[in-house]
C-alpha cells in the first residue's frame, strides 16, 4: 500500500507532459492520505474525448457515503477488486478512470529489520502516471459540499525484481500501476474490456537503479527537482 508520494506540480513541466494547465492551488511537496493533489481525467461535461486536470482529495469517497469522511482504506484499490468492491464498482462501471501524476512515490522496506522509506522514480527522470479511479461526492444534507476524490490502483508485485522487496515480511506484495505514457489516452477513453489489460507491472528496469533508502533528513538527493525536496 502506497500512502505517500511526490506530486507533479511544476507548472511548466506539467504543461509539457500533459498539454494541460495545472489547477491554480498551493500544492504540498509530498502527498499523504486526504491531501489534495492534481489528477488528469476525461472531462465529464462533454461527449468528445477531452481531458482536464483537476484537484482531487486522495482517498476515494463513494457517492453513496452518508458523510464526507474519507476512509484510509480507499487510498489504494486492488485492481482485482474494483469491479466488485462496493467503494469502487460504480466508478469502475461508469469509466471514471483517472491518472495520478507523480514525480516519485515511497514504499517501506524492512530488509534491515526496521521500516526504511525508499523513494521510487523513473530511470529517465520523466514523471509517472499512475492508474486511478475518481468519484464525486455531494452532501446529502443540503450544505452544498461537493468533493472530487480519487484512489490509486495496485496490482500484485510478486516476481517483480524491485517491488517484491517492499513491505513487511509476510505481507502481500503490492505495487502501484504505473502506466506507459503511450497508453494514457487508452486508459482514460477505452471501454472497460480494453482498459483492464493495462493494469500490469511496470518493468523493474524502467525504475531508476538509484532507488534506495532516502538520504538523511535535510540532505539533497541527486534526483531532486527544483519543485520537490525530501522530507
Amino acid at each position: 500500500m502506497c500512502v505517500n508520494y511526490v506530486p507533479l506540480t511544476d507548472k511548466a513541466r506539467f504543461r509539457r507532459e500533459w498539454q494541460l494547465d495545472l489547477p491554480d492551488e498551493q500544492w504540498p511537496r509530498e502527498v499523504f492520505p486526504r491531501y489534495r493533489a492534481p489528477i488528469v481525467r476525461r472531462r465529464s461535461d462533454t461527449l468528445s474525448f477531452d481531458v482536464e486536470a483537476v484537484a482531487g482529495t486522495w482517498g476515494l469517497l463513494p457517492w453513496w457515503a452518508k458523510e464526507a469522511k474519507i476512509p484510509w482504506t480507499t487510498v489504494n484499490a486492488r485492481s482485482e477488486e474494483v469491479h466488485t468492491k462496493a467503494s469502487y464498482r460504480d466508478a469502475w462501471k461508469r469509466g471514471q478512470r483517472c491518472i495520478v501524476p507523480m514525480e516519485a512515490f515511497y514504499e517501506p522496506n524492512y530488509e534491515t529489520g526496521e521500516h526504511v522509506r525508499w523513494r521510487m522514480w523513473r530511470s529517465d527522470g520523466q514523471p509517472m502516471g499512475i492508474a486511478g479511479l475518481w468519484e464525486r461526492w455531494r452532501s446529502k444534507d443540503g450544505s452544498g459540499v461537493d468533493l472530487v476524490t480519487f484512489t490509486a490502483l495496485t496490482i500484485s508485485a510478486e516476481g517483480h525484481a524491485l517491488m517484491r522487496r517492499m513491505h513487511k515480511p509476510g505481507d502481500p506484495k503490492r505495487m502501484l500501476v504505473v502506466l506507459d505514457e503511450t497508453e494514457y489516452g487508452r486508459w482514460l477513453e477505452a471501454p472497460i474490456e480494453e482498459a483492464a489489460p493495462l493494469l500490469d507491472q511496470y518493468p523493474a528496469e524502467l525504475f531508476s537503479d538509484e532507488a534506495a533508502p532516502l538520504p538523511p533528513r535535510g540532505a539533497r538527493s541527486a534526483h531532486s527537482t527544483t519543485t520537490t525536496a525530501d522530507s
